[in-house]
């Protein structure tokens, strides 16, 4: 059994990086400098209940006004099923894919996206079995382990670069 002081250590930093990733999961997106065009590939970050804290991969269509885009998701679709999901989303809610890292030698309390239910959720390491990292969701309370395959180290766009976040 691990010592009380260490629990109460590791009852904190959950504390600290539940409160970090729930900031990031509510923060507009930061826009790029220059304005995203017809077929770039972006992620839109879900501001809707029970979704917040993940980022689903679409296409832009169209600019729609200054501040306004139409996206088609790749995962998404319409409630038949029938084709892509199409929506208009603001530019607070939109970001550039980030860069891809080979690496997967992911660390305990990393701050991970997890690509499930055809999306990309913001969550930080908590614990591993075998060979699958368990992943916490602050936004959701939710805790579930996966194969590092489907694991990516989370990044922010800040000042026109991509930052790790853990």
């Amino acid at each position: 059994m691990a010592p009380i002081r260490d629990l109460e250590k590791s009852d904190s930093r959950r504390a600290m990086l539940s409160n970090a990733i729930k900031a990031i999961a509510f923060k507009k997106q930061q826009a790029p400098k220059t304005p995203f065009e017809k077929g770039d590939e972006v992620e839109v970050a879900s501001q809707e209940y029970g979704y917040i804290g993940s980022y689903y991969t679409a296409t832009i269509v169209s600019s729609v006004g200054a501040y306004h885009y139409r996206v088609k998701y790749k995962t998404l679709l319409t409630d038949d099923e029938s084709a892509p999901l199409e929506e208009i989303v603001t530019v607070g809610e939109i970001r550039s894919v980030p860069p891809q890292h080979p690496e997967i030698n992911f660390r305990l309390y990393g701050i991970v996206d997890a690509f499930d239910n055809d999306g990309w959720w913001l969550g930080f390491i908590t614990g591993r079995i075998g060979t699958k990292y368990i992943v916490y969701f602050p936004t959701t309370a939710d805790e579930v382990a996966y194969p590092p395959e489907v694991l990516r180290f989370h990044q922010e766009w800040y000042n026109g670069k991509w930052v790790f976040s853990y």
